[in-house]
């Protein structure tokens, strides 16, 4: 077996672990809440630096501009590009998915002095190596990954990872918890409730399929390329398990 069936046999069993995984229904307070958005934000900015990585591989970034690669993956990745770094928020507002998620966050009372000292130290010029390494532990080994694969990984293998190592992990349950405490606390996490419908509707279905297209242009009849694909697939969605094994035991250590 090779192509898409493949990477999604492959990675089959890790990823019904993450959506059956015991955080979901440990977060039964807001607080809970504010927790997994303080450690789960993380996970939002490195897809958009995946998504770059992405861009920069399968366009022309440069100037002098040359034709670069073909136009159906160049069209697919940007079309990507739009959705994820100028969405629309709830008012019809131009957002990126991060921005939206850190007002999100500032709606809901989380924490955001993590990630926005990440990304001050990265703005002050200090390396992305060095920043890694004072990040949360629960979230140090995810975000690594994810910088490694951009740093050394082949352009399909990048794909195959932002394909299928980030598509939608968010069970029913998960959204139907968010939806009741949104409905006990109006106006606080209102946001986040809108994020989560707009990652299910936007990344799990529109940009997953032109994911899968973007991986099949890159993999094309390639078996090597295919193996190599769902391997990685599998490791990235492994560290989103271990992911979410380290948000639960911060939120378990904070409950007690």
């Amino acid at each position: 077996m090779t192509g898409i069936p493949h990477i999604k046999e492959t990675i089959a069993p890790v990823r019904e672990t993450i959506i059956q995984h015991p955080l979901y229904s440990e977060m039964q307070r807001i607080e809970d809440i504010r927790s997994f958005m303080q450690y789960h934000v993380f996970a939002v900015w490195d897809f958009m630096s995946l998504l770059k990585s992405l861009q920069k591989h399968l366009t022309c970034t440069d100037i002098p501009w040359v034709p670069k690669g073909s136009a159906a993956t160049r069209y697919l990745i940007n079309e990507i590009v739009t959705g994820e770094e100028s969405d629309v928020d709830p008012d019809g507002t131009r957002v990126s998915h991060f921005e939206l998620y850190l007002q999100a966050m500032a709606q809901a009372g989380a924490d955001v002095s993590g990630i926005t000292d990440c990304l001050q130290q990265l703005q002050n010029g200090k390396p992305i190596a060095s920043v890694l390494d004072t990040l949360p532990h629960a979230v140090r080994s995810f975000v690594k990954y994810t910088f490694d694969l951009i740093t050394t990984a082949p352009v399909h293998v990048q794909a195959a990872v932002f394909t299928f190592g980030r598509e939608d992990l968010i069970p029913d349950m998960f959204l139907a918890l968010v939806t009741d405490l949104d409905r006990q606390f109006p106006g606080q996490i209102s946001l986040f409730k809108y994020y989560l419908e707009r990652h299910i509707e936007v990344d799990g279905d529109h940009h997953s399929h032109l994911g899968m297209e973007m991986v099949q242009e890159l993999c094309g009849n390639d078996p090597v390329k295919w193996e190599q694909a769902a391997q990685a697939s599998k490791a990235a969605l492994e560290q989103r398990n271990m992911l979410w094994s380290g948000i639960l035991e911060e939120i378990k250590s904070f409950v007690a």
